[in-house]
C-alpha cells in the first residue's frame, strides 16, 4: 500500500485535470513541492484549516474517481507484472531454464488483456 501523500500524488497524476484550479494548485504545492499547510496558507493569505479542507475535498474527489475508473490500480498492477517479467527473464538468463520464459510469456499475455 502506498503512503497517503504518495497515493494522492499518484491519483493527482491520473485525475488531476478533473479537479478545480484551486484544488490543483494546492495539491501540487503540497504533494509535488512539499510545502506545509502553513506555507500554502501564507501564500494564499488564508488559514491552515482552509488549505486542509481543500486538500481533503480534493483527496475525496480523487479517491472517488479511482473507485469508479481504477486507473491507478491497473497501472500499479501492470507495473508489478512487468517487474515480475523482468525478474523471470533474469532468472532465465542465469539458468537457461525454459520454465522462466514460459512464465514470463504468461505474464505478458495477461498484460495484453
Amino acid at each position: 500500500m502506498l503512503p497517503k501523500i504518495a497515493r494522492i500524488a499518484w491519483l493527482y497524476d491520473f485525475y488531476g485535470k478533473l479537479l478545480t484550479s484551486k484544488q490543483k494548485e494546492i495539491v501540487e504545492l503540497y504533494c509535488h513541492h512539499d510545502l506545509s499547510l502553513g506555507e500554502i496558507a501564507e501564500e494564499y493569505g488564508t488559514s491552515r484549516q482552509a488549505v486542509y479542507d481543500v486538500l481533503k475535498r480534493a483527496g475525496r474527489t480523487l479517491e472517488e474517481l479511482e473507485s469508479k475508473l481504477g486507473l491507478l490500480n491497473k497501472f500499479l498492477t501492470q507495473r508489478k507484472d512487468i517487474e515480475t517479467v523482468l525478474n523471470l527473464l533474469a532468472k532465465y538468463r542465469a539458468s537457461g531454464e525454459m520454465c522462466y520464459l514460459t512464465e514470463a510469456e504468461e505474464y505478458l499475455k495477461k498484460l495484453l488483456n
